[in-house]
């Protein structure tokens, strides 16, 4: 009996204070929009920067009759394949013989192998990083260059670009997301405020009669939970409407390979959530004041 009046007296108040309820419903839905497109953003620019980082590998060459004194022998180049067995921050690594280079080398660069008299080029490893922020630090192990190789290169230049390009992708989305959802509890509360301003005179006569702050409290907590969950949904099937008709057409601009962002149904039930905890968060903040009758 009593959750039915409290139900009844929330419905009754979005019903009374229709023009609020709209637009406590159109803060979230705008807020919950923006903020699925920052998640749905970020993960896909997460997911791109982990499959660029993926690329960033360590190239240990090791010495040619050209390059050294004399070539590298079998159990120097054992010696180094047992130092990255042991080392945890090498995720894989490839043998690369001189023919293989060659082979290569003539699909890349025709032209120059067709001229060559001999082959030039050195045994290698291609060793692959647990994480691309290891591609120094492995690098770093080979120097100075144990006997039998000729120097350990990761492309450095590159390696830090990469790095650099998906910290600042990573740290500006988490960011603005972040202020976002601050500004769309803000919003949701001022909007909330409004309605319980407007009935102030209500809740004080209510506290004069005996109610209990929680009787009070959960109808404003419920209408915040309802504005909460159809802004929320409003936004979800906007971003369904966007998803269908506007990525299609943007998503073929882009060389983005493999990455993508979360699926769809994890994102929804995130913003769900995320606009009813904001419903119901800035209901009860909000109406503390006006209980202190």
């Amino acid at each position: 009996m009593r959750f039915r009046v409290v139900v009844a007296e929330a419905w009754r108040s979005l019903t009374a204070s229709l023009s609020t309820t709209l637009a406590a419903a159109l803060t979230v839905l705008i807020g919950m929009f923006l903020v699925g497109l920052l998640i749905a953003f970020w993960t896909f620019a997460d997911s791109w920067s982990n499959k660029q980082k993926e690329k960033l590998v360590v190239k240990v060459f090791f010495c040619t009759r050209d390059t050294c004194e004399q070539e590298a022998t079998a159990s120097q180049i054992n010696v180094v394949r047992a130092k990255l067995d042991g080392d945890s921050r090498v995720k894989s690594y490839q043998f690369v013989s001189k023919s293989e280079a060659l082979e290569i080398m003539k699909k890349q660069q025709p032209a120059m192998v067709d001229s060559l008299i001999s082959n030039p080029l050195p045994n290698s490893f291609t060793v692959t990083p647990v994480k691309g922020e290891y591609t120094g630090a492995i690098a770093q192990t080979f120097t100075p260059p144990p006997a039998g190789v000729e120097k350990a290169t990761y492309g450095e230049k590159t390696a830090s670009r990469v790095l650099k390009a998906a910290r600042v992708i990573k740290g500006s989305f988490l960011l603005a997301g972040l202020i976002l959802i601050i500004a769309s509890a803000m919003l949701i509360a001022n909007t909330i405020r409004l309605s319980i301003f407007a009935r102030r005179r209500e809740i004080e006569v209510m506290k004069l009669v005996g109610a209990t702050n929680w009787f009070i409290r959960v109808p404003f907590m419920l209408e915040g939970i309802i504005c909460g969950l159809v802004g929320s949904v409003l936004a979800v099937l906007l971003l369904v409407l966007g998803k269908e008709l506007a990525l299609p057409q943007i998503v073929p601009r882009f060389d983005a390979g493999d990455a993508h962002a979360w699926p769809f149904p994890l994102l929804a039930a995130i913003l769900i959530l995320l606009g009813l905890s904001l419903g119901a968060a800035g209901s009860a903040v909000t109406l503390r004041r006006f209980l202190k009758v």
